[in-house]
């Protein structure tokens, strides 16, 4: 049997290329995804290694107002004397950090969506400083700097050049050094600005704190020679404050790893690992519609091994080895093929400005073993049907012709597929209607489930009516191309259901950016009464971390065509104990450029003992106009304030308004992260536009848009994400139509005779090509029409279920799905032009006489 097996599989190697190029692809995108992430894993604990691991103790602010090791309460400077004198300290620096944004050589800022934006007093020490000197020296004047060579490169600075540093107001800087982080660029791809300690405290802080004495942002400690690290810790403890904590730098740089595991790195690889399994699925749907396919051909042949003395059990066990073989072969090609993947994933995320840590790609063979055994587990679980169908063929059946598979559906699969269709979508709906998210995920299952499993059923009517305008246009071999795909409607149920799964998924994502965008779109129209917004795009470390100096807000509103320029910042506060981000602005001035909606209380009550919260929030909360709420700010400051205002339109804000007076003395480094400008009666706009253009070309020549262009970027991000989602999704499409390409090959194989005698009544090659195209794209059109609508369906359910203001309104963009369809086609007509060339390319004797 084993050599039946062998023989089996090398006379079928040329039908089996294309399942064994999907379980490649499909097990290629998930070993690429567990490379990548464990690849960004080690790249990123080198480098938390390389900034804390040097340090041997930490002093930092107990009290965490966010997330990230940047978002505590400080540490008072007072407190150096007296650590520098505690037993076993040899050295005891401050560490003051801040955002500071370099403009490169052209004036624009350095850096993408990604990279933090980071300035920072420069420590002397080098056990303490992760930074190295490559050139120059260190900064020994207020306009001094450091830069890493990483940003250097990337902005075209060199030594002894100057350019300008956002603190955020702008500073004329000197390069006097240049640094690399270890022996790396930068930090990744983020840049740093190292000053003069003088220069920190001028340009990273704010006013003096209510609490006193200045704030640092950590002290870093280094030990004695031979003192341990935990001990020293032990022995700082009880000289600190209770609003101060020690930790060892090892134990700093595990907290910054789990945080960014627990965060980005855990975001992203779920969602890699999720593209990577609709891959898998799809390659599945494939192996299993090709097994399918032979197991049928083969009838003859295994109902011949079954009259010579074969048991049903011995063609089950060679089936399944079969598909073992084509698992294990094209699953450690697929894991082979994940290293040129983990690249390409990365490279993706560069070119949208997601700029990833660089490093070589780490191999571990735990996920090499568990890639390849997902792909063997998954080509053998769609082969096991094929192979047991094949093994309960008769012995008399070899004496007859058999039909390669049963053309007719049976009534236990229709009622099942309705029952599966019609409760999963009574589920999703029961879930969107506030059943939970649990019915809500089982229903969708079900309904995916329902569909394919309906697929046969659905293809009669479908192919029909796909093919009329087909049958109509392009005459008869248009009705014959129709016909063969009504021919087997499972097979062609099958085929079109590989692809129906990868256009859902891009459907529903589709769905969701659109519905995102329009609830942007209208929460951003009601709330902005503003003409002009100035605003960087961009992100650059956390709330608060990135924007203009508050005087730019000030200077606009001199221009003569401004009325009020109202300025915003952000930040983060620990509110009823719950770390919430904050928008701050003047509330004489926020009532001018906003309708924030109010319901409840009055903006012009919000003082430095008050705030007003969004009426979700407040909901949430069981607060009311009058309630008393404890907050903790950055600088450990704790008070109690009071809810002043109640509003519905939070969508510039967010959920909580504090006013500038209150939040400026406890923010750290002032910050306006926008500012909104109402020009005076008459004022024409584009004269304004440009005025304020010129004023802020020395703040990195920020985004100086109106009403209409703010509205329309306000969910650009979308866009964005919406592309790297195609992207991901593209690997599973191409599966699919290698599917489809696959299944009509192995069709062309089954009706060669049929295709000679239609070459011997007349049928023209053109026209033979023109069949198998069009019946391609009968199957495309389907799939793609059944994974629209499941798509669809599934993103209204997600959108209704949805509580935030982020997702109020559903939107399905109609040219996007028609242009799905439009694909669809256009993606059939290219997964035939291989099958149809084979058949044109039949010789007609020969085929009339194939066996």
């Amino acid at each position: 049997m084993i050599a039946i097996i062998a023989r089996s599989l090398w006379a079928r190697k040329r039908r089996l290329v294309a399942t064994l190029l999907a379980v490649a692809l499909g097990v290629a995108f998930l070993a690429g995804t567990l490379l990548l992430s464990d690849t960004l894993r080690a790249n990123f604990d080198r480098l938390f290694t390389q900034a804390d691991g040097g340090t041997n103790v930490v002093l930092r602010g107990a009290t965490e107002i966010g997330s990230g090791n940047s978002a505590r309460t400080g540490v008072d400077a007072s407190l150096l004397p007296r650590v520098r004198t505690v037993p076993g300290v040899a050295d005891a620096q401050p560490y003051l950090e801040g955002y500071g944004q370099l403009l490169g050589r052209d004036g624009k800022p350095i850096g993408g969506n990604g990279p933090p934006t980071q300035a920072a007093n420069w420590v002397g020490d080098p056990a303490l400083n992760p930074y190295r000197l490559v050139a120059g020296h260190a900064p020994r004047a207020g306009d001094e700097v450091v830069i890493n060579r990483g940003a250097a490169r990337t902005g075209h600075l060199a030594l002894g050049m100057t350019t300008t540093l956002l603190t955020p107001q702008p500073l004329r800087v000197h390069i006097v050094g240049i640094s690399t982080f270890g022996t790396a660029d930068g930090f990744g791809p983020g840049t740093f600005t190292g000053m003069t300690l003088d220069a920190a405290r001028a340009h990273l802080t704010g006013p003096a704190s209510p609490k006193g004495p200045a704030e640092l942002t950590e002290i870093l400690v280094k030990a004695n020679p031979g003192m341990p690290d935990q001990e020293l810790a032990a022995r700082l403890r009880p000289a600190l404050p209770a609003d101060v904590q020690a930790i060892t730098g090892a134990q700093l740089a595990t907290e910054d790893l789990d945080d960014i595991n627990s965060g980005f790195l855990g975001f992203l690889s779920t969602g890699l690992t999720a593209f990577a399994a609709v891959a898998l699925l799809v390659a599945a749907f494939s192996i299993y519609n090709t097994f399918s396919i032979l197991a049928a051909q083969r009838g003859r042949e295994s109902a011949l091994l079954r009259a010579l003395g074969g048991t049903r059990r011995q063609l089950a066990v060679a089936g399944l080895a079969e598909t073992l073989v084509v698992g294990v072969v094209g699953s450690v090609a697929g894991w082979a093929g994940g290293i040129g993947i983990a690249a390409l994933l990365k490279g993706v995320f560069d070119g949208f400005g997601f700029a990833l840590p660089a490093g070589g790609l780490v191999l571990r063979a735990s996920n090499a073993v568990l890639a390849v055994a997902v792909g063997v587990a998954a080509t053998v679980l769609a082969g096991v049907l094929p192979a047991l169908r094949a093994s309960s063929v008769p012995p008399l059946a070899a004496l007859r012709e058999l039909a390669a598979e049963p053309a007719r559906i049976s009534r236990v699969r229709s009622v099942l597929g309705f029952l599966l269709t019609g409760g999963g979508v009574a589920a999703v709906i029961a879930g969107t209607a506030g059943g939970g998210q649990g019915p809500a995920i089982a229903g969708a299952v079900g309904t995916l489930a329902g569909f394919v499993v309906l697929g046969p059923v659905a293809v009669r009517p479908a192919a029909a009516l796909l093919g009329a305008p087909i049958a109509a246009l392009r005459g008869v071999d248009g009705r014959l191309a129709r016909d063969n795909a009504l021919r087997n409607p499972r097979r062609t149920a099958a085929t079109a259901s590989a692809l129906m799964v990868g256009v859902a998924v891009a459907t529903l994502f589709t769905v969701i950016g659109a519905s995102l965008k329009a609830s942007a779109t209208q929460g951003v129209g009601r709330a902005l009464a503003a003409d002009l917004v100035v605003y960087q795009p961009g992100y650059a470390g956390g709330a608060g971390k990135a924007g203009f100096s508050p005087q730019l807000a000030a200077d606009l509103g001199r221009l003569p065509s401004v009325g009020v320029a109202a300025g915003v910042s952000r930040g983060s506060v620990l509110l009823n104990g719950q770390a919430q981000t904050i928008a701050a602005a003047d509330p004489d001035r926020i009532g001018s450029v906003l309708n924030l909606g109010v319901t409840a209380g009055s903006l012009g009550a919000v003082d430095s003992g008050s705030f007003a919260v969004s009426a979700a929030a407040a909901a949430d909360q069981h607060w009311r106009v009058g309630s008393r709420v404890p907050v903790v700010y950055p600088d450990g400051t704790r008070a109690r304030l009071r809810v002043a205002a109640v509003f519905d339109h939070p969508d510039v804000t967010g959920d909580y308004l504090f006013a500038a007076a209150g939040w400026a003395p406890h923010a750290g480094q002032p910050l306006d992260a926008m500012v909104l400008i109402k020009l005076k009666p008459g004022a024409a706009l584009g004269p304004a536009r440009a005025a304020v253009t010129a004023a802020t070309a020395t703040a990195g020549q920020p985004r100086v848009q109106d009403r209409a262009q703010y509205q329309a970027s306000a969910a650009s991000y979308v866009t964005t994400v919406l592309g790297l989602v195609y992207v991901m999704l593209a690997l599973a499409i191409v599966i699919a139509l290698m599917g489809v390409a696959n299944t009509l090959s192995l069709s062309i194989h089954e009706r060669t005779r049929e295709l000679g005698l239609l070459r011997a009544l007349g049928q023209r090659r053109a026209q033979a090509r023109g069949m198998i195209r069009w019946e391609s794209v009968i199957i495309a059109v389907f799939g793609t029409l059944g994974g629209v609508i499941l798509g669809t369906f599934l993103g209204w359910a997600v959108v209704r279920s949805s509580s935030g203001a982020s997702l109020a309104v559903f939107a399905a963009p109609p040219l996007q799905l028609i242009l799905f369809l439009v694909l669809g086609a256009v993606t059939g007509i290219l997964a035939g032009i291989r099958p149809a060339r084979r058949a044109a390319r039949l010789n007609m004797i020969s085929a009339i006489t194939a066996a």
